[in-house]
């Protein structure tokens, strides 16, 4: 009787420790599928952000030692850089203006990586020096522009079509490291949906296709 009773309390004991370690997995599970949201300020902290794309790089870049003065360490950038370099299918830019060299070699792994960029850009803007839109395209990245006299004024971009990077920050290094600005990162698609819809439909009125080279009145 005692080795049975020996065995059902090991019997127990071991269902006991199946029934926690499934909880906790469940709970990992869960956490790993929680939308993500979050809101970040800048300016942002000077901090290094070479090791992080390194890393996204592949292990050739990431074994070199990187001579940048900078301290390590977690800042609005660093984590705007996580955010995008998490695509796996694609990403969606419409930018006002893009000068960030981080933000573009970011932009350029992911396409190395054969994600599916797309760049919608404003075509005054695009031009200026400092401008990351010349390297995307000679990169063989797909970019299109505005051509009307207002401005493309829109600061966005959707990963993998499930997250919304919005906010007042326009991707340049004086905004990055000198404005008061904001980004919001939400995955949700009652408003991913909108802004997605909002780039298709300005992806193809700027298809160079539909361009008008001169006005009717100039005929």
């Amino acid at each position: 009787m005692w080795a049975a009773g020996g065995q059902r309390r090991a019997g127990l004991a071991a269902a006991a420790a199946l029934a926690l370690a499934l909880a906790l997995a469940m709970a990992l599970a869960a956490r790993r599928r929680r939308p993500r949201r979050e809101v970040l300020f800048f300016p942002s902290r000077p901090s290094c952000t070479e090791a992080l794309l390194a890393e996204a790089a592949g292990p050739g870049a990431a074994a070199r030692p990187c001579p940048c003065p900078l301290p390590r360490g977690d800042c609005s950038l660093s984590r705007l850089l996580r955010h995008l370099l998490s695509a796996r299918r694609s990403l969606e830019i419409c930018l006002f203006a893009f000068s960030s060299p981080q933000l573009g070699r970011a932009v350029q792994l992911l396409h190395r990586r054969g994600v599916r960029v797309r760049v919608v850009a404003d075509a005054q803007y695009m031009e200026l020096r400092g401008s990351q839109i010349g390297l995307l395209r000679h990169a063989g990245i797909q970019v299109r522009h505005s051509q009307e006299s207002g401005y493309m004024h829109h600061k966005f971009a959707i990963v993998d079509g499930r997250m919304l990077i919005t906010g007042s920050l326009n991707w340049t290094t004086q905004a990055i490291q000198n404005n008061r600005e904001n980004v919001l990162v939400v995955e949700d698609a009652e408003y991913v949906k909108p802004f997605l819809d909002e780039f298709e439909r300005i992806w193809e009125e700027y298809n160079p296709i539909n361009y008008t080279l001169f006005s009717k009145d100039s005929k």
